[in-house]
């Protein structure tokens, strides 16, 4: 039964998204994978931080594989939602997408876990509210991270 503070998934849905331009690459019109990483971060953080409603820092980032290269001109979308809420720590779902503006295409381009954790002014961790899923696709995410989590502390 979810807590009485508990917040539902939609509320602290996130999408970040720049244009990729000759800074953000390398000197094949490649863009540096950092900078997608950090989007990656911005967006786990936003997510994390309209859930708990108070300061959160990046614990764990789980294996990021580009699966397609990200051009200059490419605009990226990074979309994060919440797939677990624990006492003080979330798990944040990433997908990452590159759209190809002249041609109307979107290829997906890498997805990630990412574990953050509430913060409170003495930067220890802090309690957050409880995740309220309500739609059958918050329920299996919820699951497969609880799974993740559990294996983890076995």
């Amino acid at each position: 039964m979810p807590e009485l503070n508990s917040k539902p998934v939609r509320a602290s849905l996130t999408q970040v998204s720049d244009l990729m331009t000759p800074p953000d690459a390398n000197t094949y019109g490649s863009v540096f994978g950092g900078k997608i990483l950090a989007m990656i971060d911005k967006a786990a953080a936003v997510c994390a931080m309209r859930h708990a409603s108070q300061p959160c820092v990046t614990v764990a980032m789980d294996r990021v594989e580009f699966l397609v290269p990200i051009y200059v001109g490419d605009l990226v979308i990074v979309d994060a939602r919440l797939n677990y809420a624990g006492k003080t720590s979330m798990e944040v779902g990433v997908e990452v997408h590159a759209e190809d503006m002249t041609k109307g295409t979107r290829r997906h381009t890498n997805s990630c876990l990412v574990t953050m954790v509430a913060v409170d002014k003495n930067r220890r961790p802090a309690r957050i509210p409880g995740l309220l899923l309500e739609t059958r696709e918050d329920k299996t995410r919820h699951s497969a991270a609880e799974t993740r989590r559990n294996t983890r502390k076995a």
